[in-house]
């Protein structure tokens, strides 16, 4: 299977090193009152660019064709990416050329995969500790993260504790 976006390898190159730099990665579990489950899960490539230079967000949001752009109160711009199956073909095609945030990055591609392929409804025990284990390491790898939960607050909320 191919890839829907055609980008060339130097635009490649670049966005790698602006998602390195001006980016993050993020691997979200969010309390919803409308799921089985209490929660669902959020895969977000985020990247970052004072407002007053925000051009090359919006050429990257052109060049994939996904993501919307949001100016924030204190004066920054960020393109948000979202959806397992549009992060994972995004990260596939930026991992070769991304330096620092490759544990992230592979950490990110296997949730999607995960959870790409499976109804949370229908996600095993197994599946659903790995993918506590990937949140981990996405938040530990991140600059800051505001998050205080660890290992068995996750559990906990994924109903995963006796």
């Amino acid at each position: 299977m191919g890839s829907r976006f055609k980008i060339n390898t130097n635009n490649l190159a670049y966005i790698a090193g602006f998602l390195d730099g001006d980016g993050s990665l993020m691997l979200q579990i969010k309390k919803r009152s409308d799921t089985k489950k209490g929660v669902r899960f959020m895969a977000t490539i985020c990247l970052y660019q004072d407002t007053r230079h925000e051009k090359p967000l919006l050429w990257m949001r052109k060049v994939f064709g996904v993501g919307y752009i949001s100016r924030r109160n204190d004066g920054m711009s960020e393109l948000r990416i979202n959806g397992f199956k549009t992060i994972k073909e995004i990260l596939l095609l930026l991992q070769p050329f991304i330096k620092f945030k490759s544990k992230q990055t592979k950490a990110l591609i296997e949730a999607c995969e995960i959870l790409s392929s499976v109804n949370i409804n229908n996600l095993s025990k197994q599946q659903i500790r790995r993918i506590v284990d990937l949140v981990l390491i996405i938040k530990k790898e991140n600059y800051a993260s505001r998050s205080t939960l660890n290992k068995k607050d996750l559990y906990r909320i994924l109903g995963l504790t006796p």
